[in-house]
């Protein structure tokens, strides 16, 4: 870039060349990509970017009529009195971007236009409101749903599940109808005192033709949906603990589950004792290659150890970062969050908000539901709903120690670089509502919340007139 400068002759002397910083647009403009630490450096002034730019409040009808999750809000607003069976369990994004799926707590599946949704803000954050005309879908079911999917393999279909039920609900998106196209159960209900108690679903994941999905007595189950409408395979804990989530590693060879008791399994369908897992159709059953208790690992961070006592704790969700594969998620009850590198098996990030009695607020019953955070899609920010305020939090997580809340992180040796340390700051957004679950666009990076009042609340750069 130098050489097409011509140089100003000096009138007096000669002046010694002034050194330039690299101008690291060019090197983007040239190789068409982002490096990665550049991405982390402007990561900062997306999450300052950020603001609400639309609430939506569930007032949406079936057959005329006001749907439950519409009437229990309305209820728990004009009578104050506290509705457990509100708010938005889960949201789910399509491969594209298109379509947002939501379930509530009171019973509604709703796939929206993500479209029809962004063109309603028009800069101001009102509350605004839905055309229902624009959904794909809307159901009023007459049970708690806790848990929606897209199906990767078929982006037609919608998968729900309860922690009140054993049924897989699955939905074709292009029939008008308001039955599930196919329903899957569990094997085997638990016998106490002589009652038979199902298990109820608490999280999904796919893999090629396959269903899997964890319950609340520590088993996850998976289904050959070639073969039969029962579990073709069963993966134990040892445990009879709820297991809150799971996940699928991008190659679908290991399945990771976490839950109430903090601990962290694998299970390898690769090899070991899972091996033919998935070459089987018989009912076998396959224990965790490993386990880890997060609380032990937590107490390996000196610093961390020295400022607080670290005790178990249930953990809501998990999440592998799209960015980085090697970087799982972690996000307990008390609102603490973090990463657990997979490939070493060790704690690299943790975040730890304030306690609530520190600021003077409290945790409801309401939110006392799991929190189901989500991953920004290209920069490694994770988003968060905060457990005792409105809003949510943008944490760096980053797989360097350059991120202010990896465990190696020196605030010193940070000052002294060239980055500037507003590029190196989480964040907290305040909304207009609690939150209990998170999305974020696969494409562009628009963050919808659902609260505790069955609203979605869009996050994303404000509107600018031209």
């Amino acid at each position: 870039m130098d050489k097409y400068v011509v140089p100003v002759k000096p009138s007096i002397g000669k002046l010694k060349p002034s050194q330039r910083h690299r101008w690291k647009r060019s090197a983007i403009e040239l190789n068409g990509r982002y490096e990665p630490k550049y991405r982390h450096e402007i990561s900062g002034l997306l999450m300052e970017s950020y603001s609400e730019v639309g609430a939506f409040p569930h007032l949406y009808h079936v057959d005329g009529r006001p749907c439950q999750t519409h009437t229990n809000r309305i209820a728990s607003l004009d009578f104050q009195v506290p509705c457990r069976k509100q708010g938005i369990s889960a949201l789910d994004f399509d491969n594209k971007g298109i379509y947002l799926a939501s379930v509530t707590k009171s019973g509604c599946l709703t796939v929206h236009d993500f479209e029809a949704l962004y063109c309603q803000i028009d800069g101001l954050s009102t509350c605004l409101k839905e055309d229902e005309s624009k959904h794909l879908l809307h159901l009023s079911l007459n049970q708690q749903l806790d848990v929606v999917r897209w199906n990767s393999a078929n982006q037609d279909e919608v998968v729900c599940t309860s922690v009140k039920n054993n049924e897989v609900l699955i939905f074709d998106v292009g029939y008008i109808t308001s039955e599930p196209v196919e329903v899957l159960k569990t094997r085997h209900s638990v016998s106490i005192h002589g009652s038979n108690i199902h298990k109820g679903l608490s999280d999904v994941a796919f893999s090629d033709s396959r269903i899997i999905a964890s319950d609340t007595h520590g088993v996850i189950s998976v289904w050959d949906r070639r073969m039969n409408m029962l579990p073709c395979l069963e993966l134990t804990t040892n445990s009879c603990s709820t297991l809150n989530s799971i996940q699928l590693n991008t190659e679908n060879q290991i399945i990771f589950g976490a839950g109430k008791h903090g601990i962290v399994y694998m299970w390898d369908v690769r090899g070991g004792r899972s091996s033919t897992a998935f070459q089987s159709h018989k009912e076998v059953c396959h224990p965790p290659i490993t386990s880890l208790k997060l609380a032990t690992m937590l107490e390996k961070i000196g610093s961390l150890k020295a400022q607080t006592d670290i005790v178990p704790k249930e953990i809501h969700s998990i999440n592998l970062d799209p960015s980085c594969p090697y970087q799982l998620a972690f996000h307990l009850g008390d609102g603490w969050s973090g990463v657990l590198d997979i490939y070493n098996l060790h704690v690299t990030h943790i975040h730890c908000p304030p306690p609530a009695w520190l600021n003077d607020s409290s945790i409801s019953a309401d939110l006392l539901n799991l929190r189901k955070p989500a991953w920004l899609p290209a920069c490694s920010i994770y988003v968060v709903g905060s457990p005792s305020e409105c809003g949510i939090h943008l944490l760096d997580f980053y797989p360097d120690p350059s991120s202010p809340s990896h465990v190696d992180y020196n605030e010193d040796m940070q000052c002294s670089t060239r980055v500037s340390r507003q590029y190196n700051q989480n964040r907290f957004l305040p909304l207009s509502e609690c939150v209990t679950a998170s999305a974020a666009h696969p494409l562009n990076g628009t963050i919808i919340t659902g609260t505790k009042h069955s609203s979605l609340i869009m996050v994303s750069q404000m509107h600018q007139p031209c």
